[in-house]
């Protein structure tokens, strides 16, 4: 039997959270607004409408750029990207094809340790939002979407399979949150993934002949499901000696499958042209340094994981805090409250432990936290004597389980732990009645 070696790269779609939209004034903010309500000529493309771009949009991509280690492009340019769909009111999509703001890059991902290699980033605007009623025969429009900034990532096709693919976009997601230019909330749709997936045969030189492009998925675990099943169909087809059409399919929630939509385009289809009513955006180096600067302020993923880790923090326990930044703010807010003896003895993974596991609220403020932990924390002192009567008490009253214990079934002094936690109503460290019945039934 043939086997094939999955060829994977992700698209991905992120709207950045600026006020305003990429080429015109409307608030970009659409979520829950009333339909067709953050809309003008521009968004709208009505004739005569003359775009001017965000020039905050283009700052932010770049910070991401600088991020992800990109290679900042300093002249590039817009561009006319020609498609016909209901939701693009033009016609075509401003966008960036021949010189994306950033190129090159890389991402490192933080439990598998896998690099992965970014081919460009570049900024173009959203589309509209069709709503497909209850009628088979009619399908409705929103605009609010239209013209809402918006990055793609690309990948290089080098992932593997879906469980690394859903790594990359949960660390991607990561890295847009703490540079505070998205919420990057999959459920909302202010991220998007679409995966080109292909398989490849020992006899293929290079890239194989085909790709398949799944639309727009919302989910880590449905890009997944999308990527798993069609590396299924992908193969059945072509155990076939047959090879898998090139086209765009979709991502079916009922039943974890893909669906086809259409052919798959090519950038020649696109009839890519400069848009001319945008100047080009060129970054001079005051600006690059200063955006730069910028970055090297912000503690990334990467980085928030180091300083944790360097604390002596459980890497487990310091990839959760990364994964949810206010709880790592949080304990690091805590942590400075810290002696330098509490600091060197352990007592910062207490901290973690109580964070984590919800034995302290984090609703509370960081010092009443703070205040409570060190009492939890204090050293009980075990009244051995009481102990003692308690551990004679159980023994009398669990014989069998005594007897059982001494014939070798080790399980059973469980039971007697158990009767006398119970019957000290918890006054006891489960291990130190532990230890001395173990004692006691030597």
């Amino acid at each position: 039997m043939t086997i094939y070696t999955p060829i994977i790269g992700l698209e991905t779609h992120i709207e950045l959270a600026t006020q305003t939209k990429m080429f015109c004034r409307c608030p970009a903010e659409y979520f829950n607004a009333p339909p067709n309500t953050s809309v003008c000529p521009v968004c709208l493309g009505l004739p005569g409408a003359m775009p001017v771009a965000n020039a905050q949009a283009i700052e932010w991509t770049i910070l991401l750029g600088l991020a992800l280690n990109c290679t900042i492009t300093t002249r590039s340019f817009f561009e006319r990207k020609h498609y016909f769909y209901p939701d693009l009111p033009k016609g075509y999509q401003i966008s960036q094809y021949q010189s994306p703001l950033c190129e090159n890059g890389s991402l490192t991902l933080p439990e598998s340790n896998v690099t992965i290699p970014i081919r460009r980033i570049h900024l173009e605007e959203d589309t509209g939002k069709l709503l497909h009623g209850s009628s088979k025969n009619n399908s409705l429009i929103d605009f609010n979407r239209s013209g809402v900034p918006l990055v793609e990532v690309v990948t290089e096709p080098a992932i593997s399979d879906s469980r690394i693919a859903a790594e990359y976009l949960q660390t991607l997601q990561k890295y847009v949150q703490y540079l505070g230019i998205s919420d990057a909330d999959m459920e909302k749709g202010s991220m998007r993934c679409e995966p080109n997936i292909s398989l490849k045969s020992p006899s293929d030189k290079g890239l194989p002949q085909y790709k398949v492009e799944v639309k727009n998925i919302n989910s880590f675990k449905f890009v997944r499901k999308a990527i798993d099943f069609e590396l299924k169909r992908q193969t059945s087809i072509l155990q076939k000696n047959e090879i898998p059409l090139q086209e765009t399919r979709r991502y079916m929630e009922a039943n974890g499958s893909t669906a086809s939509m259409r052919q798959k385009e090519e950038a020649h289809d696109y009839r890519y042209m400069p848009e001319p009513d945008i100047p080009p955006v060129v970054i001079n180096q005051d600006q690059f340094n200063s955006l730069k600067k910028r970055v090297e302020t912000v503690e990334l993923p990467n980085k928030r994981l180091k300083t944790l880790v360097n604390m002596q923090i459980k890497r487990e326990d310091a990839l959760l805090l990364v994964d949810d930044k206010y709880l790592g703010d949080f304990l690091l807010e805590i942590v400075q409250l810290c002696t330098k003896e509490e600091k060197q003895s352990g007592f910062i993974q207490k901290l973690v432990n109580y964070l984590v596991n919800k034995k302290i609220s984090h609703t509370l403020s960081k010092h009443e936290f703070y205040a409570k932990a060190k009492t939890l924390s204090k050293p009980v002192e075990t009244d051995m004597a009481s102990l003692k009567n308690y551990i004679a008490n159980a023994i009398e009253n669990n014989k069998v389980a005594v007897s059982d214990y001494k014939l070798g079934s080790l399980n059973a002094i469980n039971a007697i732990v158990g009767s006398i936690m119970k019957e000290s109503k918890g006054s006891f460290q489960a291990k130190i009645v532990l230890d001395e019945l173990k004692k006691v039934l030597r």
